[in-house]
């Protein structure tokens, strides 16, 4: 994988966790596919759905995904189930290894956040499990925002919390919410390929 980094004087650096960092994508959406079944979602989930909402807070998902198939659903009890489904998965799931040793090489001289659409405890039990929760001081989770991606609110309160100014912040991405979200903010992205 080829980061195409584009030229400017970053201060700051953002990076979306889920498929981004660790590749998790996968796992998510097993595990979306199978609590929507158990909320009586017939068939199996579109991945082509499910990746379009990569970033979308995991409470939002849970009601779009409901709306998308018809479904009358408890968002929460469909949220807290997909997290446990996802949780007892998440030791499974790779480092995006370019993506981590960029992260690494500039945490050395730059401030360095995560803005994730998870909920903060998934986020941090996976930074912890995969070695990399001392290297991103600044964690902003969907718990700590209004509104999450494609809202600019995530990457605003990173950029707040490093201290940078939000045009010189620099954010990788593997989804479109995220993008738009980055772009709303006045910053530049990055688009890291999680879909294989």
């Amino acid at each position: 994988m080829k980061l195409e980094i584009p030229d400017g004087n970053f201060a700051g650096y953002i990076f979306d966790l889920d498929g981004t960092l660790v590749d998790t994508m996968p796992l998510h959406y097993l595990a979306w596919d199978e609590a929507m079944r158990r909320a009586g979602m017939p068939g199996t989930l579109s991945e082509d759905l499910f990746y379009s909402l990569g970033g979308v807070p995991t409470l939002r998902v849970a009601e779009l995904l409901a709306t998308h198939y018809g479904l009358k659903i408890d968002p929460w009890k469909v949220f807290h189930e997909k997290e446990v489904l996802f949780s007892a998965r998440t030791y499974e799931a790779a480092l995006i290894e370019p993506v981590v040793a960029f992260a690494r090489r500039v945490a050395a001289t730059h401030p360095v956040a995560i803005a994730s659409g998870g909920p903060r405890d998934i986020v941090r039990r996976t930074l912890e499990l995969k070695g990399l929760a001392a290297l991103f001081p600044v964690v902003v989770s969907a718990d700590d925002v209004v509104h999450g991606k494609p809202a600019p609110d995530m990457f605003l309160l990173a950029a707040k919390k490093m201290a940078v100014e939000p045009t010189h912040c620099l954010v990788f991405e593997d989804a479109e919410p995220g993008m738009r979200a980055a772009e709303a903010a006045g910053m530049k992205w990055v688009r890291v390929a999680s879909r294989k």
